[in-house]
């Protein structure tokens, strides 16, 4: 099953023109952490390193994330 959270980091970052680098430098974490989120494949979010995401970029936490639901969730949700 795919994550219904799309993360839209790098738009966000495209349209402040930040790298990866300099952002992860500005958050104080590892470039590779970053990345990890950047690229959708993390797990989860601390509430501190959205709050610091959002810091940085001047946004929203809405920026950064969207639901998206898939078939799977569409199901889900029907028989609730």
């Amino acid at each position: 099953m795919t994550m219904p959270i799309i993360v839209n980091l790098d738009v966000m970052m495209a349209k402040r023109k930040i790298s990866l680098g300099e952002l992860a430098e500005r958050m104080n974490i590892t470039p590779s952490n970053l990345s990890i989120l950047k690229t959708g494949k993390a797990k989860a979010i601390r509430f501190s390193t959205l709050v610091s995401i959002c810091r940085e970029l001047g946004c929203q936490p809405g920026d950064i994330l969207e639901y998206c639901p898939g078939p799977d969730d569409m199901e889900t949700e029907k028989q609730q």
